[in-house]
């Protein structure tokens, strides 16, 4: 049965395989509200069961753009997955919700298990991090649609904030900037990347021109920082007034998002250096600051904003979560 389908590019049974094969990597997810069974038509979660009384919900969605055809050209399929969940995951987070469970979305043209369930360990790897489950998804084999080898992924997050403790609140002129460092250049600028890497010498499969200790695929397929645990307990402490997830458009654009009118970041410049990646791309790409600054998160991956009387405590909780965080300017009156 099925040799008409698999004919025409389909194969239900490879299909079938792989559900079998990423049972176990959403189980591995599961946490109180989700079993993170898979199968049925619709993935289940019990909000009650999460230990949440008035809770208001908290989506998104995205994906991880063209840093994609970096994981196609070096065959490294392992941690693309944790991108997907972190992009969502923070973006959720940025509004004080805990990510509750995640669904993802996998469309190539031929399907291979060995990918896929590489894929979907690296998507299992980042809700582990992000705390959350991995309750369902989709995976669509589309015959003509993609070039041989090559797939895409979207991702989808819900999670939840007790009523009255969404982010941000009460952000006011004084409040201090806090930046959490970034594992590299995240999800965000890699079409300009590329051509960075295209126009230049460099090669993926060689080492680094600012690193020799490390290929340069390695470094520019670092995968996207998750910040819920260790932000979480301080959002709920009631210590962070607002988080900006530091993605496309970086300091420039981000930051501001978090705010109300009339006010804006103020940053210290001289805590805003490049780091070793990103003094390369500027210097290999000839790129202004400008475009630097709006193009990537330049090693300032999540901002957080808090009064300054929380600073210190802020900064001492955030080390002690494993975070390189530093102060790198303060709220104003625009």
């Amino acid at each position: 049965m099925g040799n008409a389908y698999k004919s025409a590019g389909v194969d239900i049974d490879v299909g079938d395989r792989l559900v079998q094969a990423i049972g176990p990597l959403a189980k591995s997810t599961a946490r109180a509200g989700a079993d993170s069974v898979l199968g049925g038509f619709g993935g289940l979660f019990d909000l009650k069961a999460a230990g949440l009384k008035d809770p208001i919900l908290v989506s998104g969605a995205d994906g991880v753009g063209t840093k994609l055809k970096l994981a196609f050209a070096t065959g490294r399929h392992d941690t693309i997955g944790i991108d997907l969940v972190a992009m969502c995951a923070n973006d959720v987070l940025a509004q004080g919700a805990e990510p509750l469970f995640f669904l993802d979305y996998f469309a190539t043209g031929a399907l291979g298990e060995e990918i896929a369930t590489n894929v979907v360990a690296g998507i299992a790897e980042g809700c582990q991090q992000a705390g959350c489950a991995l309750i369902g998804g989709e995976t669509a084999e589309m015959p003509g649609m993609y070039a041989e080898g090559e797939y895409d992924l979207a991702g989808f997050c819900v999670g939840a904030a007790e009523r009255g403790a969404l982010l941000p609140r009460d952000v006011t002129a004084g409040d201090v900037l806090i930046g959490l460092a970034s594992t590299g250049a995240h999800s965000n600028g890699y079409s300009l990347i590329r051509k960075v890497v295209d126009d230049s010498d460099a090669r993926l499969d060689a080492p680094a021109p600012f690193d020799d200790t490390q290929n340069l695929g390695d470094v520019l397929l670092a995968p996207t920082k998750i910040y819920v645990q260790s932000l979480l307990p301080l959002m709920r402490a009631g210590d962070i007034r607002a988080f900006a997830h530091i993605t496309g458009g970086g300091l420039t654009d981000n930051t501001p998002r978090v705010m109300p009118a009339g006010l804006a970041p103020v940053y210290d410049d001289n805590t805003l250096a490049f780091p070793p990646l990103f003094q390369w791309l500027q210097e290999a790409g000839k790129i202004s600051d400008a475009d630097m600054r709006r193009t990537f998160n330049c090693g300032i991956g999540g901002v957080v904003i808090c009064a300054p009387e929380k600073a210190n405590g802020v900064l001492a909780a955030l080390t002690d979560a494993g975070e390189a965080a530093r102060v790198i300017g303060a709220v104003r009156k625009s």
